[in-house]
């Protein structure tokens, strides 16, 4: 996670970044962060084999690929927020799927 703070004119705009990020809860944190009021700044997909394989679009094969997201908000709490609603259903996925595997 990478926080910092920018000035664009009169506001001062927060940043966090999410990485790796599945495919599968992309759309859901896109939405969820316009509920927040909160704006994507960047989606890049990066390639875990080559680091300088880099696309702001969606590749062809995106399979070998990591899904990386910055957004900003006038809010620190509303970063916050999404965070934590992001880390929560990590969380709830990841104990489900190990309540199944045992």
């Amino acid at each position: 996670m990478l926080t910092e703070r920018y000035t664009d004119g009169v506001n001062q705009r927060h940043q966090t970044e999410f990485n790796n990020i599945s495919k599968e809860l992309l759309p859901w944190l896109e939405d969820l962060a316009a509920e927040t009021n909160c704006k994507i700044e960047r989606k890049e997909w990066k390639s875990k084999y080559n680091s300088y394989v880099i696309y702001d679009y969606e590749p062809f094969c995106s399979d070998g690929f990591e899904i990386n997201l910055v957004v900003s908000s006038t809010s620190r709490a509303h970063l916050d927020f999404l965070r934590y609603l992001y880390e929560n259903k990590i969380n709830t996925i990841e104990y489900l799927n190990s309540c199944v595997i045992n």
